[in-house]
């Protein structure tokens, strides 16, 4: 008999094409009455559209939001909310978007709405990462879970296809690392190969044809159970080698993730036959070794940079990454050695296919 324990996450999503439009009531909903929105300064368009929406109910905006969350970008954002007499706050972007929120709330529990742009999926988790001193710190509170998620596939159109596709293949590492997860489960594994599926279906339509509304929609459904994935199990090998990568050395994020997960799925698939053979199906291939090798080609038909080098890692950084990577390392089905892991990142960086 399998044995598994399953801890549900407690937020309310909110899937509908035009699903901004019901801000006013979910902010009511949540019995908030001033809410502070977040985003990039790229993103600033879309805060100032959430502030028309709400009107007299806007603080105000926080467009500061940056990659990887430095401790002084998230403190200035405390700080803010707290002057403007904010009660909640509204994110909508991606990760570092959402990932501000959360440091937001991590201190000051402020309740967060979430409206992710991107295909991240960390607005279903409890999981926050601050970056100090160069290195990048994660963490699990309950305080930083978004209460409400609004779903709404209209505001991924604009999304390009170059960025569709990286953040597309970032939330299918959440759903595939979770199908090895040392508290895997069967109900987050069915959510997780369902994941993939959509993902690997959606996201070459999305690259070839970016005002296709069905696939939009149905690569941030893909994107949802990827998210609830990750919020509902632990990390493994992936996630530590790209949060070391992405803070250590300021790769963007979600290029790391796709450029790293063939090369993580395939160090593994020997050691978690039964799950790498999942996403092997899921993207439709018969066995376990062909998990890594299918992720490659995904990555070559999104046009994906499959090298590390190519965005910005450092050769001489590899053997201090490898370092840091087996310092602490978080839960993983294959034993965490050394040698083998600079042989990954080293694969990783030249673009070599799993082999």
């Amino acid at each position: 008999m399998e044995r598994f324990v399953y801890q549900g996450t407690p937020s309310r999503v909110v899937f509908e094409w035009g699903a901004l439009a019901r801000l006013p009531d979910e902010l009511t909903r949540l019995g908030a009455r001033r809410a502070l929105i977040l985003s990039t300064p790229e993103q600033r368009h879309l805060a100032d559209r959430v502030r028309e929406i709400l009107g007299e109910r806007a603080a105000g905006v926080c467009a500061q939001a940056v990659m990887h969350v430095p401790v002084e970008v998230a403190r200035a954002a405390r700080e803010m909310a707290r002057g403007l007499d904010a009660d909640c706050c509204i994110a909508i972007g991606g990760g570092s978007t959402i990932g501000l929120g959360k440091a937001i709330a991590l201190e000051s529990s402020l309740p967060i709405i979430a409206v992710p742009t991107t295909y991240a999926g960390s607005e279903m988790t409890p999981i926050f990462g601050l970056t100090e001193g160069h290195l990048k710190k994660t963490g699990r509170d309950a305080r930083v879970l978004p209460r409400t998620v609004l779903y709404d596939p209209s505001l991924t159109l604009s999304l390009p296809p170059d960025i569709s596709a990286a953040s597309g293949m970032n939330a299918m590492a959440h759903a595939v690392e979770a199908l090895y997860a040392e508290d895997a489960n069967p109900v987050i594994s069915l959510m997780a190969e369902e994941s993939i599926r959509a993902l690997g279906e959606a996201l070459p339509v999305v690259v070839r044809a970016p005002d296709d509304q069905a696939m939009r929609a149905r690569a941030l459904y893909g994107a949802w159970l990827a998210g609830t994935c990750l919020g509902a199990v632990g990390m493994a090998l992936h996630h530590k080698l790209c949060h070391t990568l992405g803070g250590t050395f300021n790769l963007p994020h979600a290029q790391t993730h796709a450029a790293v997960l063939p090369h993580t799925a395939h160090y593994n698939h020997t050691a978690a036959p039964e799950a790498l053979g999942k996403v092997a199906r899921a993207l439709g291939g018969n066995h376990a070794a062909d998990a890594g090798p299918l992720l490659f080609r995904l990555n070559q038909q999104l046009g994906i940079s499959v090298a590390l080098a190519d965005i910005g890692m450092p050769e001489s950084g590899l053997g201090k990454a490898a370092d840091l990577a087996c310092q602490n390392p978080y839960a993983n089905p294959r034993p965490i050695e050394r040698e083998a892991i600079y042989q990954l990142l080293r694969d990783a960086w030249k673009g070599r296919a799993p082999h």
